[in-house]
């Protein structure tokens, strides 16, 4: 294997990752990132173009109070100099307080829930996106979300002891302070 095709594949894997970071810290320009302008994305629930898709995991992931991305195995086949078919699996681990209202009913079914109660979501799928690179660029220009289980249950997660680190959704997130710190925003 080339160590251009090494390099491009390191490229695709960064996207994945990026993508799974821009997610759980609500960093909507870092997902926009991984798409071409005029890319296609089928999550299911949403299909449609990248602005519409931006659009509607911000309405989503308002009231979702912890969200964690894993990506794992990454498999990339190239087909031509540039374009690239990845098969990428993921475990998505999220909690939706009482405010998320009707999409937490939704996951619940017709199981009795507290009215004060959060909804622990586990989803693995995989992701299988077409990669271009274009004008030196590689980004998704198609990707279609397999779903393989997605699980729901009343939230019994233990509280976390207030002097540790606790995660944030968003740029003062530890992440994020760091990265300030470090010159890397």
């Amino acid at each position: 294997m080339t160590d251009m095709r090494l390099e491009d594949r390191q490229r695709i894997q960064d996207l994945a990752l990026s993508y799974a970071r821009g997610v759980d810290r609500r960093d909507w320009a870092l997902v926009r990132s991984v798409y071409h302008a005029d890319a296609h994305d089928d999550h299911g629930a949403y299909k449609g173009d990248v602005d519409g898709f931006i659009e509607w995991l911000e309405r989503r992931h308002a009231f979702i109070a912890h969200s964690m991305h894993f990506v794992t195995n990454c498999l990339i086949e190239f087909a031509g100099p540039d374009r690239a078919l990845a098969e990428t699996y993921y475990l998505a681990r999220q909690t939706m307080g009482p405010e998320a209202g009707e999409s937490r009913l939704m996951l619940m079914g017709d199981r009795e829930l507290a009215p004060d109660a959060s909804v622990s979501m586990e989803v693995t799928g995989r992701y299988v996106d077409l990669f271009e690179r274009r004008d030196g660029k590689w980004a998704i220009a198609r990707r279609t979300v397999i779903f393989e289980k997605v699980h729901a249950c009343e939230d019994t997660s233990l509280p976390i002891a207030p002097d540790w680190a606790i995660q944030r959704r968003d740029a003062d997130d530890t992440l994020g302070q760091m990265r300030r710190r470090l010159g890397l925003t």
